[in-house]
């Protein structure tokens, strides 16, 4: 007997390790091996992936926080309405040098007028107006949280139609192919060519000639803008589409009967929703800067109906507001500036997290 086996031998009883299950000579006491494995399904998968990018995570309060500031902001902050003119008004004192010359002597002095206004025109932030007021009288702060939820809003439903459209139109380009595909196509390829920005111009200016109500202009250019915008997402479905309709279970649900329809919207088009969904979220930020854009050039909503763009809009009209009244214009810049960024974070983050390439 060698000196391991003494050590072994002459070890306590409770020291000597259990054989692990597996190797034991005794079929009974093995467990099975899937017993010890902890499944995790693919959701969960993708929300760890995501929820593990700091930038994620980021844009993902900056939008929470947005829509609570909108949706949840009005009912905490109610003491103003976003039609309200602050009519308290105030004194303003302008003064004018006159100098003139008189025996010789040059003589100044200046002249002080006093004006008294009803409205609180461009009023400092205080405890009363906490970003002031703009040059109506009304509240900043509660026109910038109304202003999102036109911007948040029209965002939301034009990239939810352009989704739909380019879902519809490329399911079918994609798996009917031939003469359905290519007129598809050619209609995409049309769409992609036109200048959206000028057309959007001309559509405004087509939209006051007919008379429609200005605060229902913001969501026909937008409409309309839905309508030729569905191109990307339609090649983008279709691309997918033409890869997995010749897979395996394409094959079984075609001999087992299924309809068309069941074939391209319950089988095809779910697999393609992770790229729609990293598609929607990046879109959400090009809407939003659209939505801007047509509301500072004067073509969104009136400038009673508050929107972020309109704000800014101020700026374009007085020179005088741009030097010395940033809490006016600022602020909306600053909250469009966070929803792009926030979105943008949420898609890329998305993109990785649905990345079947990514193992870690």
């Amino acid at each position: 007997m060698d000196q391991n086996e003494k050590l072994v031998q002459n070890q306590p009883a409770a020291d000597v390790e259990a054989p692990l299950p597996g190797n034991g000579s005794d079929a009974d006491t093995e467990a099975p091996l899937d017993k010890n494995v902890r499944l995790m399904s693919p959701g969960r998968m993708v929300a760890r992936r995501f929820f593990r990018s700091k930038l994620s995570i980021v844009g993902l309060v900056m939008i929470v926080e947005l829509f609570l500031f909108c949706w949840i902001g009005p009912l905490v902050y109610n003491e103003w309405d976003q039609w309200e003119v602050d009519s308290s008004g105030k004194v303003e004192y302008t003064s004018t040098e006159i100098t003139y010359v008189e025996n010789g002597e040059t003589h100044t002095f200046y002249q002080v007028v006093e004006t008294g206004k009803e409205e609180n025109l461009l009023a400092k932030p205080s405890s009363k107006h906490l970003l002031g007021t703009d040059k109506t009288g009304k509240d900043v702060f509660t026109r910038l949280m109304y202003g999102g939820r036109i911007s948040l809003t029209v965002s939301f439903l034009s990239v939810f139609v352009i989704t739909l459209l380019g879902v519809i139109f490329g399911g079918i380009a994609g798996y009917f192919g031939g003469a359905v595909d290519n007129v598809i196509m050619r209609v995409c390829d049309i769409l992609m060519c036109l200048p959206g920005f000028p057309i959007l111009l001309i559509v405004g200016t087509l939209i006051d000639s007919v008379g429609i109500e200005l605060n229902h202009k913001i969501y026909y250019l937008m409409g309309f803008l839905t309508l030729i915008s569905w191109s990307g997402t339609a090649r983008l479905v279709r691309g997918q589409i033409l890869s997995l309709r010749e897979q395996e279970y394409m094959v079984a649900a075609e001999a087992m009967g299924y309809s068309t329809a069941r074939k391209i919207f319950k089988h095809l088009i779910p697999n393609v929703m992770p790229q729609l969904i990293v598609t929607m979220s990046l879109s959400l930020g090009s809407m939003i800067l659209y939505e801007a854009s047509l509301s500072y050039l004067g073509l969104g909503a009136p400038e009673k109906y508050a929107a972020w763009g309109t704000m800014i809009n101020i700026v374009a009209e007085d020179q005088n507001i741009l030097q010395n009244f940033f809490n006016v214009w600022g602020p909306p810049g600053i909250c469009i500036i966070l929803a792009v960024l926030g979105f943008n974070f949420i898609g890329d983050g998305l993109r990785d997290a649905l990345d079947p390439k990514m193992r870690r």
